[in-house]
């Protein structure tokens, strides 16, 4: 255990030091380091080592890593950009999965793919990385429209594609019958149950917030809100049950889990803003106090004393959020530790030309989805202009993620095609981890000019 935190801190100091020095995204940095440390361990796994136990571990970290993504969104941004983000996150996905039904014979017509196979590949590979996106996009100075809705689009993907393999695809592999109606009345009791869900865990954990002044204790309620929301979503069924409900409805996870932080940062920070509100007018009224001729010693020390207090609040709700990502961070390293030792490169050569394929057809699709978007928004003044620098950025923006692997843990063993669904989700994530993210940066870099002159019209704006 020793040798495997000793490994785990170093990847994750070098990975940093090369996003210091050299501006490499430290996805990048991690994954790549992640195989040189499981290659000069002679391929001995420190972590997991089979793709089982991979998905677990992916499924009890997963939480922390959603919990520091949707501290960084605020419900003004999502009021503003909800429009944009329902295409994105849910319509794009939608049109993806029946785009691929249609055109899935091209690539892999000699396998003869059912309906159903179709939905629970393209599932896969659709669900998008957000630590990525985050960490990239972080050292930079790009315009904050443009990273909400990659940020905003990439955490909320998860949760409509995990929807989409589970209650559709996975339904109808097993012998369940899909219809419009069936996937209509699914989607709202999962999407809306876990939203309501969500926001009542994150209210009840909110109360709790108001109990403790501990920085440490307030980092660990954080972390339990989400936890609470991510697990009470999935066994959903245990609480109706309890009620004599006899169901074995769960609701997702994910969107619970975003919808708990949401609710209690949002909180938390209009607490915060009320607090720098009164620390103006406290300052305001200590300037006045000290021109008076004969100034009032309790007015002042009444001032000093709220000022400190809510000085005190802000900086504890700051650090809070500091430890969360400091915990992401450490969590994403173990992913890609553990990922570096459950990839078999026999495997993925032998299924090269299909991983390639399912590489490209993602890789087209996502182009023509985000193309449609950029053709929708500037057809509407209720959505974002996208211009052609950012439908770059939103096309290469879809790097994926370990959820894709918690997904493929979830087919049937008896399934006939399996092992090719294995070799081409791993296969796409590695490739769209490199390429993806070397293409962004490319992007990136040759319009920092542009991305500054829209970032500083922002500003202006504002």
């Amino acid at each position: 255990m020793i040798i495997t935190l000793l490994v785990i801190a170093m990847i994750l100091y070098l990975a940093l030091q090369l996003e210091d020095k050299f501006s490499l995204p430290s996805p990048l940095g991690l994954i790549g380091l992640s195989f040189m440390a499981h290659f000069l361990f002679q391929q001995v796994p420190i972590l997991t080592g089979d793709t089982e136990h991979f998905a677990e571990l992916v499924v009890f970290l997963l939480p922390v890593l959603l919990i520091a993504d949707s501290m960084e969104l605020k419900i003004s941004d999502l009021k503003e950009h909800g429009l944009s983000l329902f295409y994105l996150a849910v319509v794009a996905v939608a049109l993806s999965v029946v785009l691929a039904i249609f055109t899935a014979d091209l690539f892999f017509g000699q396998y003869h793919l059912s309906v159903a196979a179709i939905i629970v590949l393209f599932a896969m590979v659709l669900a998008t990385d957000p630590v990525s996106v985050v960490s990239i996009f972080s050292k930079f100075n790009l315009p904050h429209k443009l990273k909400i809705l990659a940020e905003g689009e990439s955490l909320f993907n998860d949760a409509t594609a995990l929807i989409v393999f589970v209650f559709v695809g996975l339904y109808a592999l097993e012998g369940g019958e899909i219809s419009v109606g069936y996937v209509t009345e699914t989607s709202l009791i999962v999407v809306l149950g876990s939203a309501f869900l969500g926001f009542v865990v994150g209210m009840v954990g909110l109360l709790a917030l108001k109990t403790t002044e501990n920085r440490i204790a307030e980092m660990m309620l954080l972390i339990i809100t989400g936890y609470g929301g991510f697990e009470l979503a999935e066994h959903f069924y245990t609480l109706l049950n309890v009620f004599g409900a006899h169901s074995h409805m769960h609701l997702s996870g994910i969107l619970s889990c975003i919808f708990a932080t949401i609710t209690i940062h949002h909180l938390m920070t209009r607490s915060s803003e009320a607090d720098q509100t009164q620390m103006e007018r406290d300052e305001a009224r200590l300037l006045q106090e000290t021109q008076n001729e004969t100034p009032s010693r309790n007015i002042i020390v009444s001032a000093l004393t709220r000022i400190r207090i809510s000085s005190q609040e802000q900086d504890r709700h700051a650090r809070s959020k500091e430890d969360v990502q400091l915990l992401a961070l450490v969590a994403n390293t173990i992913l890609f530790v553990a990922m570096a030792e459950i990839v078999d490169l026999s495997l993925l050569w032998h299924y090269k030309t299909e991983i390639l394929a399912m590489f490209v057809a993602t890789t087209v699709i996502r182009a023509l989805m985000m193309a449609k978007f950029a053709v929708i928004t500037n057809q509407t003044t209720h959505m974002t202009n996208v211009n052609f620098r950012w439908w770059g950025v939103l096309t290469f923006a879809g790097i994926k993620g370990g959820l894709s692997v918690v997904m493929l843990m979830m087919i049937p063993a008896g399934f006939e095609h399996l092992e090719m669904f294995k070799a081409v989700v791993i296969g796409v994530i590695m490739l769209s981890t490199f390429i993806y993210s070397g293409i962004l940066l490319a992007i990136i870099g040759a319009n920092k000019e542009s991305f500054a002159r829209e970032v500083q019209a922002e500003g202006d704006s504002h």
